[in-house]
């Protein structure tokens, strides 16, 4: 069992890890920015901005969820030395989600409009979120794309490359949104619709940039990336089995974020600026977990596929203690300087003290976060991705029953609204562990 961990040191995770928090760090960033600039613009543009960023990406991370999908096949492919077969599944997913792409978009431009006028209440925010909305899923094609090559750098480790990807896609979405929110250049000033717009043009650089590096610098023969690929349908069934449950699973968990958002919209307008502020916070300390869990999904699968499922324990408690180390770091700093953290996002001073008690809950929650999102990423990785569906829809049942029972009609002060988080990490945590204790996700093949 320790010969078998020896190729999956503390030194090798985070030699994997460290890539791919580099590059969402970076693409969180990207929401970063948004957040940054049209918390200068106004609160109907802050607000608005949070109920588009997440409905966004509830239609977003469906294409993600293949994308999860596809990079545990990968994984284990390459796990097994099937190195061609890694580029023929890159193929076969980047054709489907191109025309999944295309279908949501237009989805969205018939549908969007009714959904946002009829979830929130006010009316400068809908019309506001629209703006943003028609502009960002623009650029999904892109996106999409982009899931695909991620899944793929993932899935046979060469994570490195990520690292370039997002610094070169932050840098052109800071440019772009600087000219175009603010109106820079000669440009006129878009607000939100520009921070749209921006972020859309900084996918497309960002896709520009992996099918050059891939064409120059990666073994496009050993992976069978330049061999020509017939589509099969059997193929796409294949991987969809496995993905389709990653991407339903994704989207329901972001949706009933979406929920939360609408939850405290009906709190007023301040109330949902702050959660704003707060969940731009949340993800910069979210894409340390998310680092190590994606870590944990792809070496978990390559482990499995060279055949030493018996040591899959060992390297997921390695994995949640190394993730410990900057999440609790970063944890109690946000929490000593809260004021400070938050006055990277917004200059408006009601805000800024407002938030600090809703900043101290969240810091509090990755505390369960941590090791709960890993946990899940293991199971996942072990192909047991409908299992993995079934557990999170667990979770999530107990956080929309505290949320509808809490926010929708106690309506609490935001800070009590945010232990939400609190809720949902430990429930998937306890239900994570003990199916992972149990054994039964051993001896899955996909």
């Amino acid at each position: 069992m320790t010969r078998a961990l020896d190729n999956y040191s503390y030194r090798h995770i985070w030699k994997v890890a460290y890539p791919i928090l580099i590059s969402l760090i970076m693409e969180q960033l990207l929401g970063m920015t948004d957040t940054a600039f049209l918390g200068r613009v106004g609160e109907v543009e802050l607000g608005a901005s949070a109920i588009a960023g997440v409905y966004c990406m509830a239609i977003f991370v469906t294409g993600f969820g293949f994308g999860i999908g596809s990079q545990i096949i990968i994984a284990r492919r390459n796990g097994e030395g099937r190195y061609k077969e890694t580029g023929n599944i890159f193929w076969h997913g980047t054709c489907f989600l191109i025309g999944l792409a295309i279908v949501v978009i237009a989805l969205s431009e018939m549908f969007s409009p009714w959904v946002l006028d009829r979830l929130i209440d006010s009316p400068e925010i809908s019309d506001a979120a629209m703006d943003y909305v028609r502009w960002r899923l623009l650029g999904l094609i892109f996106a999409f794309v982009t899931v695909m090559f991620r899944a793929f750098y993932i899935g046979t480790t060469q994570t490195a490359t990520l690292t370039l990807n997002s610094i070169v896609m932050v840098l052109s979405n800071v440019v772009f949104n600087w000219i175009l929110v603010f109106g820079k250049l000669g440009f006129p000033a878009l607000g939100i619709a520009g921070a749209a717009i921006g972020s859309t043009l900084a996918e497309l650089v960002s896709l520009i940039f992996f099918i050059v590096y891939t064409a120059l610098r990666t073994d496009c023969t050993k992976y069978g990336l330049n061999a020509r690929i017939r589509f099969q349908w059997k193929k796409l069934r294949d991987i969809l089995s496995i993905s389709v449950w990653t991407m339903i699973q994704n989207f329901i968990s972001v949706s009933t974020w979406f929920i939360f958002f609408m939850f405290v919209e009906h709190l007023g307008e301040r109330s949902l600026a702050i959660s704003n502020v707060i969940r731009s916070i949340s993800g910069f300390i979210w894409v340390f977990v998310s680092a190590f869990a994606s870590t944990c999904s792809s070496l978990v699968s390559n482990l499995i596929g060279e055949g030493h499922q018996e040591s899959v324990l060992r390297l997921i408690r390695r994995i949640i203690k190394l993730a410990y180390i900057p999440v609790i770091a970063l944890a109690i700093l946000f929490s000593i300087f809260p004021k400070t953290v938050i006055g990277i996002y917004t200059d408006i001073p009601d805000i800024i003290s407002s938030s600090v008690p809703s900043l101290w809950v969240l810091c509090s929650s990755y505390l369960f976060t941590c090791p709960a999102l890993i946990c899940f990423n293991a199971i996942s990785g072990t192909g047991n991705t409908r299992t993995a569906f079934a557990l999170e829809m667990s979770a999530l049942v107990i956080y929309v029953i505290f949320c509808t029972a809490v926010i929708a009609y106690i309506k609490p002060d935001v800070a009590v609204c945010w232990t939400a988080e609190i809720v949902y990490a430990f429930s998937m945590l306890l239900i994570c562990a003990a199916y992972l204790r149990s054994g039964r996700w051993k001896g899955t093949r996909i």
